[in-house]
């Protein structure tokens, strides 16, 4: 009986461990794939790790994380053991008040710290990047400490500083001496908690950076928008690091001396204090120039990095690119105080910052390289006359099928094959609002951009009874990766990237329903802000050009604007791949997203999170 239960309590650990850790342990040897695939492991290589270490960009972002780690980990755990201290000789309604307000940058959700940390820095016109994001980590870290430190300090015998004085020491003395050595263990474990929070923080960081300053966390996001297997390499290097500190938190004290000199003791925090101030002034030292600064804000793994750094180098100038995942996000960061010369958003969205005033017209006369440009896409409704915006890449959204699991036949029921009961189980769908409603409205008939309440809720059915009867897969970007391996037999899917699968996976076509689809146009757009009037116009001159176009469109695998680049691009890399291409049938059931209201959206949206949560 005794072995049985010991045996129930072994699996049962097993379990608990082997769910905690085998995630870990598939992105450690995904790491070393020697394919590009994050699901489909090819062969052993280092090659990841390589492609990592050559990124200037992330090995930037991971100096960022250390050095902001290090900085908030000490100031924050000197404010918090202070404070710590400080409360427990305070009269006893000032320490509850105190503690209670202690407790709600802790309960408090993250984006609404984020929020409230972007607007208040936007509310005193504080430039972000590295310092915003420095004293934003010292803020949440603090309250961890005094939380770890403060019942530490309360079990202290209160008379043990007063007999130390008694005998002549001073109160720092006392504090040095007598109380810190006491609560050395908590202190050390609200370090570590701080540096754990600093390290891994994403979502407060991303609201309240900027200036094309990220850490690891912004860095791996932003390149998960397009399948980059040095996110696993990246990741592991980070288990490693923890491991091996970890490791040495428990081999150094075993192997040194537990008496330590007072001299060495004292050179050590002097090493420390040394380290800390240099990482903080390389972190934030911004050197005077002459080179004029370009701020770029456009979408993750949506350009060539090389096409960048030969702009900076003929323009003699800095280009501060940053990157998004949504349209929204952009336009959160952007109005929250966030400074961009230049931006990359969708058709509606242009079409929001158009009527909202937040973007200054073009002067096309320094745009010379307009006349590569396809001009069958000039003209959109959004912008009827292209005053505000010049092209940059464009697409469909269609069904990527697995030619060996649809009956092509079956292609002939349009959108309407997504609910067809031979295919259930084996479909995805995009996890969004307005693409999936595209779905369903086309399906019966409706406008994309429909506001009438009765078709809303009819497309509302549609997509409820879909989830209900096809069991369909909702994601993101991983159904790239995904497809490229088979795993289903068909997904809602951008053009750009369903040609990124065609190109690796010859079972793989493309699909546009004859009821029509989405049409959708990435622009650039030159802020009202923009100080940098005629360098901007210069970028993209530049980005539209007939070799930067291509390098652009090589890189992303979607169809970029210019017609000379897109047929290269289609005689080469993407020959008879029907993905790379366009159709443009605005005058027959083809649509551009319009811009909704706040009302509109909302009842969207309300739609889609029943769908969701069914």
């Amino acid at each position: 009986m005794i072995k049985n239960r010991k045996f129930s309590t072994s699996l049962f650990v097993g379990l608990c461990l082997l769910f905690q850790y085998l995630p870990i342990i598939v992105m450690v040897v995904f790491s070393f794939n020697s394919a590009k695939s994050l699901s489909n492991f090819k062969g052993f290589s280092f090659y990841w790790y390589e492609e990592l270490f050559k990124n200037n960009e992330l090995m930037s972002a991971v100096f960022v994380s250390v050095s902001i780690a290090i900085i908030a980990t000490l100031v924050s755990t000197v404010l918090g053991t202070i404070t710590a201290i400080g409360l427990s000789k305070s009269k006893k309604i000032v320490r509850q008040i105190v503690l209670q307000l202690n407790q709600l940058p802790i309960l408090n959700p993250e984006i609404v710290t984020a929020i409230s940390l972007m607007l208040f820095f936007a509310a005193f016109k504080v430039d972000k990047g590295y310092m915003t994001m420095l004293f934003a980590h010292i803020a949440f870290c603090t309250p961890f400490v005094i939380t770890n430190v403060l019942p530490k300090v309360r079990r202290l015998d209160p008379n043990l500083s007063d007999a130390a004085m008694d005998l002549g020491a001073t109160p720092f003395q006392a504090l040095t001496k007598v109380i810190l050595p006491q609560i050395k263990p908590a202190i050390f474990t609200g370090a570590l908690l701080a540096f754990t929070m600093s390290f891994d923080d994403f979502i407060i960081s991303y609201f309240v950076t900027g200036n094309g300053v990220q850490n690891i966390s912004i860095a791996v996001y932003n390149m998960s928008k397009r399948i980059n297997p040095s996110i696993n390499a990246l990741s592991a290097i980070v288990v490693f690091v923890i491991l091996g500190v970890l490791a040495l938190s428990y081999i150094v004290p075993a192997i040194v001396k537990k008496k330590t000199s007072s001299k060495l003791r004292k050179r050590t925090a002097r090493i420390v204090i040394a380290l800390s101030c240099l990482a903080l002034v390389v972190g934030v030292a911004v050197r005077e120039s002459s080179k004029p600064v370009l701020r770029v804000f456009n979408w993750g793994e949506y350009v060539d990095k090389s096409v960048i750094k030969s702009f900076e180098k003929e323009y003699n100038c800095k280009v501060v690119y940053e990157t998004f995942d949504s349209n929204e996000s952009m336009y959160t960061k952007y109005t929250g105080g966030n400074k961009y010369d230049i931006l990359v958003p969708s058709d509606y969205m242009i079409e929001r910052l158009i009527k909202e005033e937040r973007i200054q017209k073009l002067d096309w006369s320094l745009i010379t390289n307009k006349d590569s440009l396809d001009t069958s896409i000039m003209n959109q409704p959004f912008d009827p006359n292209n005053e505000y915006w010049a092209p940059y890449f464009y697409g469909n959204v269609g069904i990527v099928y697995d030619k060996t699991k649809v009956d092509e036949a079956d292609l002939a029921q349009g959108f309407e094959i997504l609910r067809n009961q031979k295919y259930k189980g084996n479909i995805y769908m995009y996890d969004s609002v307005r693409d999936s409603f595209t779905v369903a409205l086309k399906a019966l008939g409706y406008s994309m951009n429909s506001e009438n309440d009765q078709e809303i809720q009819e497309a509302y059915q549609w997509l409820a009874n879909q989830k209900e009867t096809m069991s369909p897969v909702y994601g993101g970007d991983e159904i790239i990766d995904s497809m490229k391996n088979n795993e289903k037999a068909m997904a809602i899917m951008y053009s750009g990237d369903a040609a990124a699968i065609m190109a690796e996976n010859e079972n793989m076509d493309f699909y546009l329903p004859k009821e029509g689809t989405n049409v959708w146009f990435d622009g650039f757009v030159i802020t009202n802000e923009c100080q940098e009037v005629t360098l901007a116009h210069e970028f993209i001159n530049y980005m539209i050009s007939d070799e930067n176009a291509l390098l652009n469109t090589l890189e992303v695998g979607y169809l970029t604007s210019n017609k000379h680049a897109s047929a290269i691009a289609k005689e080469e890399d993407f020959e008879g791949n029907n993905a790379y291409g366009i159709r443009t049938d605005l005058t027959g059931n083809d649509e551009v997203f319009t811009y909704q209201d706040n009302a509109l959206k909302e009842k969207y949206a309300i739609l889609w999170t029943k769908i969701i949560s069914q």
